[in-house]
């Protein structure tokens, strides 16, 4: 199990930059989303700065579900600079690979509970590591995505993009990287080695 957390609305704020489309995931409640509250802060968002909608939905995390709830706001996600995502890692990297030529951005952190964590058939996966790197690595997990769980860059032995433990996999960092290239964001790199905060108020 896992609790999904909604960061401090002061560290949201920055995150609207440009045209921002907001996608609010109304949570699996095996992982504890705080739906009602996500729903509550989305709604304000709303009505300030440069968000132009904000789409209420359920299982993100499904690609093809995804792209049929946001088909009536095509219009305004074709012209988004911004996607700002309230759900778990896993939405929020469905997300990202959905929008290559957008900001994806995480409104939340995942931490990870005692008990059974289940099982998904979905290509991503949330490492529920506590402060998320996603919003410094263009959506990209590098805990899941590599199979070192590097956070500070390639290990060298990577070859034609291709990870050096497992041959069929492409390089978690060399995506990371050209992911960022294109958005024209390398700059974030240097942040996403940091120290995180693995706590969760109320449950250390």
């Amino acid at each position: 199990m896992f609790i999904t957390e909604l960061k401090e609305k002061d560290l949201i704020l920055p995150l609207l930059q440009g045209k921002t489309v907001i996608i609010c995931c109304e949570g699996c409640r095996e992982v504890h989303f705080p739906d009602e509250e996500a729903a509550a802060l989305c709604n304000g968002l709303l009505g300030s700065g440069n968000a132009e909608a904000a789409v209420v939905t359920d299982y993100i995390c499904n690609p093809g579900h995804l792209r049929l709830q946001l088909e009536k706001y095509a219009d305004k996600v074709e012209s988004a600079d911004t996607i700002l995502v309230f759900s778990c890692g896993v939405g929020v990297q469905t997300a990202a690979e959905n929008f290559e030529g957008k900001r994806v951005l995480a409104a939340c952190d995942s931490y990870s509970l005692p008990g059974f964590q289940g099982l998904t058939p979905l290509e991503y996966d949330c490492d529920q590591c506590g402060e998320c790197y996603l919003n410094s690595t263009g959506g990209i997990c590098p805990i899941t995505a590599c199979s070192k769980s590097l956070v500070n860059g390639q290990c060298g032995g990577s070859k034609n993009g291709k990870c050096e433990v497992d041959g069929e996999m492409e390089c978690g960092w060399e995506r990371i990287y050209r992911r960022l290239e294109r958005l024209g964001r390398l700059d974030s790199l240097q942040y996403a080695a940091k120290i995180r905060n693995y706590a969760v108020e109320g449950l250390t």
